[in-house]
């Protein structure tokens, strides 16, 4: 794997780990939201990085999926995703920070959100970690470092 992949994997699960300890607070939801996006664009990002696609400087991740989907095979509820972006979008003005069009996301709605970044860091981690296989002689030098 890229040592650029490798980096943008880290910050993708950093923003995990920040969703993870506080997805149960019910003040906090808007920002599971958030951090949920954040990590599956990085995430996302990495797929680009290690396949040598331009990265682009938008945060859109239907349109990010499109982008990666020749490289990588991710199965995600696309109506969620568009409801990320929306909360992504909404959220550049303090007044409508993280506001779904009912309000602020409910416990549901950040364990769905949390969910589905877990799920694509997953299968993006996993799949470049084939990339890393691929290019390795014997797969001796293979070391996991995400």
């Amino acid at each position: 794997m890229k040592k650029i992949s490798e980096e943008w994997l880290k910050a993708a699960k950093d923003d995990l780990r920040v969703a993870e300890k506080i997805i149960a607070d019910e003040a906090l939801t808007h920002m599971v939201a958030f951090h949920s996006q954040q990590c599956i664009e990085k995430s996302l990002k990495a797929v680009m990085e290690e396949y040598g696609i331009d990265l682009v400087k938008i945060h859109n991740l239907e349109r990010l999926l499109a982008i990666v989907k020749n490289h990588v095979k991710i199965d995600v509820d696309i109506v969620l995703i568009e409801k990320m972006d929306k909360l992504y979008i909404d959220a550049r003005y303090p007044a409508d920070f993280g506001l779904l069009p009912d309000g602020k996301p409910t416990i549901g709605d950040a364990e769905e959100f949390y969910d589905a970044a877990s799920s694509v860091y997953e299968v993006v981690k996993t799949n470049l970690g084939k990339t890393l296989e691929s290019n390795s002689i014997d797969g001796s030098e293979i070391v996991e470092r995400v």
